[in-house]
């Protein structure tokens, strides 16, 4: 594994278990950044128009897929960002239980930020997912 997840004792506990406050790669390790990952299928059709847990489910979908092709797996993962249209707090659950139906056991419980924003690329779209990962090396 290359990435090593840390919780210092002198900071609170995070947030409901969704993620660790520190990722350390391995020397060596190969980052791979991954763009902003939407709602769209592979033929680029938007899954889930105006719900924001169908939309996080093909934005994490997505993201793994954009992982694996670059040969990382979520166990590579050193942050990801989601960023909400209409932000709020009743989404968390459905945005990360998206998350958990996507991952399942390989969750990656890794720094991650939520980031509410007005807007994004496109009017329809209410989710993307943009992370880092670390590889490691040959």
């Amino acid at each position: 594994m290359a990435v090593q997840r840390i919780n210092p004792p002198t900071l609170a506990a995070p947030v409901m278990d969704l993620y660790s406050h520190v990722a350390v790669s391995s020397p060596g390790a190969r980052l791979v950044a991954i763009a902003g990952q939407v709602a769209l299928d592979e033929a680029g059709a938007l899954v889930g128009a105006g719900d924001h847990g169908l939309q996080a489910e093909q934005a994490f979908r997505n993201f793994r897929l954009a992982l694996e092709a670059a040969g990382a797996t979520p166990a590579d993962l050193v942050k990801y960002t989601i960023h909400v249209v209409g932000s709020s707090p009743a989404l968390i659950e459905p945005v990360f239980g998206a998350g958990r139906r996507v991952f399942g056991d390989d969750w990656p419980l890794v720094p991650s930020t939520w980031l509410g924003v007005a807007a994004l690329g496109l009017p329809e779209w209410l989710i993307e997912i943009d992370g880092l990962a670390a590889v490691p090396g040959a």
